[in-house]
């Protein structure tokens, strides 16, 4: 298990100590007003890790604390994984962005456009050009999730058994071609929405490579990077060390939902590129270390071990909605925990473009992104932090965690 514990004085990292630990209060409280039921910080600077801290308990009602070595369902903290694995067979030649998405997935050629009426009977138009790989890096593709309950299209995915979870017996490639017997929310590269397109790509991933997805993972990223903890379901020996999952209740307070909660404690049919892996905090800081620019240590490398070129990280987390547009503007309103003014996206990551207009301190160029039970992480090349939080309660829209906690850590950084 990789250490996970402060490798450099505060002080000397250009932070306040004092002000480090605004942050910890602040969330403590959290905890003790019973709207979290824990969590673990972790605050990086110059490639050494500068702050780490936890409180509260990874099972509430066992009394198990938040540990180092807690296990968390990072959900959506897995789709960057996925687009360093893709990316990765990018550099292969493995395929072009531009490529249509039925040339490794045959059942999404000849996608159709929902044009209107209920979800029972609607009304659908041919897509004007193909889905394309760079579509489903920037969430563009015109998919969507069940969960959104904002359209008629949303509706089919849960009809379908698309909602939290996927239906039982459907495989990756299964769950491929189900989606792709359902209309698109609107045309390729027209609009940005959040969505099932970064699944997707992991069957790309597993197609253009000849794994499965969990193998490219083990043998591609996790084995080479040491990230020994991150899987897609825990072993029988290690289910303790797996936090328990919670949900917002009445009054805002944190609820175990055990159902949710059985996600990561059974070998799953369905890999999912873009919600599946389990992780730990020390891995995942292994994992934004690799996607951090040092001067001694150029993007997508990490101690010797080379993923990426810099040159393919830098494309990655810039803006590639078009005309430099932000979520906000180019996206649908959707579940975030805030709005997405002057943020925009990459491949397979936000980008900050505008601080002022996200209305939250933060440093242009910063790339990031989060899960849906409120973990986190960030990735600020000119200040050379890095920053990843993890709790376990859904959804992220029950509490501003992500904004304050980038006002908090902000704020501890004098030098």
């Amino acid at each position: 298990m990789p250490e996970l514990e402060p490798e450099t004085d505060p002080g000397e990292a250009g932070f306040h100590p004092g002000r480090l630990a605004r942050i910890d209060r602040h969330f403590a409280r959290y905890v003790d007003d019973g709207r979290l039921p824990g969590w673990l910080l972790t605050v990086s600077r110059n490639g050494r890790l500068v702050h780490v801290s936890r409180y509260g308990l990874r099972d509430i009602e066992a009394g198990l604390p938040v540990e180092t070595g807690t296990l968390w369902r990072i959900f959506s903290m897995t789709k960057p994984v996925t687009s360093v694995a893709a990316m990765m067979l990018y550099e292969e030649g493995a395929f072009e962005l531009t490529d249509p998405v039925s040339a490794f997935i045959p059942s999404f050629a000849g996608m159709r456009v929902y044009a209107g009426g209920p979800e029972s009977s609607p009304l659908t138009v041919p897509a004007t050009e193909p889905v394309r790989i760079w579509h489903l890096l920037t969430h563009t593709a015109g998919l969507t999730y069940g969960f959104h309950r904002t359209t008629p299209v949303d509706g089919m995915y849960r009809n379908a058994g698309f909602e939290w979870a996927s239906p039982a017996g459907l495989d990756l490639a299964g769950c491929c071609d189900a989606w792709a017997g359902l209309p698109l929310l609107f045309q390729p590269g027209s609009e940005w929405n959040y969505s099932v397109a970064t699944d997707v790509l992991g069957r790309i991933v597993e197609v253009a490579s000849g794994q499965s997805l969990d193998e490219f993972f083990a043998a591609r990223i996790l084995g080479p990077l040491g990230m020994s903890d991150t899987v897609f379901h825990v072993a029988a020996e290690d289910l303790t060390r797996l936090a328990a999952l919670y949900v917002a209740g009445p009054g805002r307070k944190a609820v175990r939902d055990d159902t949710l909660g059985a996600v990561g404690k059974h070998e799953p049919r369905f890999l999912s590129g873009g919600a599946g892996l389990i992780s730990t905090a020390a891995d995942y800081h292994r994992f934004t270390q690799m996607l951090m620019h040092r001067p001694d240590s150029p993007a997508g490398e990490l101690d010797g071990v080379t993923l990426l070129s810099p040159r393919t990280v830098a494309y990655m987390t810039r803006n590639h909605l078009p005309g430099g547009a932000d979520m906000e503007t180019f996206g649908r309103r959707l579940i975030a925990d805030a709005p997405f003014f002057g943020v925009g996206f990459g491949l397979g990551f936000a980008v900050i473009i505008d601080p002022a207009a996200s209305k939250t301190v933060s440093t242009e160029g910063e790339y990031s992104w989060g899960g849906a039970a409120n973990t986190a992480f960030w990735v600020d090349n000119a200040e050379q932090l890095t920053v990843s939080f993890y709790t376990q309660l859904l959804p992220t829209s029950a509490h501003r965690i992500r904004s304050q906690l980038r006002q908090l850590v902000y704020q501890a950084l004098t030098g």
